[in-house]
């Protein structure tokens, strides 16, 4: 049998439905990481754009100044953790993806086809 892995869930969004926006600085979004880190969170999954209904979608300048940083920074500080990047925007992943991020969570069902080149 498989040891399940728990998964931190870290909204970089100033609308998000589950958290309504706490996490939305770096500074605040890193302390909450590096919680869930201590709690027990075996993965990190980080997302710059909220997927609530009726949310407006994010630019990808934005989105990639939401979450880079903190990918670069939890893959450098907790190597041992692996960043999932929650995106559906290829260059988003892919920046993710050179700063450490491990895992690309695309809720689009990589319905862009340039998603499945970034994970080569």
């Amino acid at each position: 049998m498989t040891t399940p892995l728990l998964m931190g869930i870290l909204n970089i969004t100033p609308d998000s439905f589950s958290d309504g926006g706490k996490y939305f600085s770096s500074k605040a979004a890193l302390a909450h990481a590096e919680q869930m880190i201590r709690a027990g969170a075996d993965i990190i999954d980080i997302g710059g754009e909220s997927t609530r209904p009726g949310a407006r979608p994010v630019p990808q300048e934005e989105e990639l100044k939401r979450v880079v940083p903190v990918a670069a920074h939890l893959a450098k500080h907790f190597p041992k953790i692996p960043v999932s990047i929650d995106t559906t925007k290829p260059e988003v992943a892919r920046q993710c993806l050179d700063k450490g991020a491990a895992i690309i969570n695309d809720i689009s069902a990589l319905t862009d086809p340039q998603m499945t080149a970034q994970a080569v």
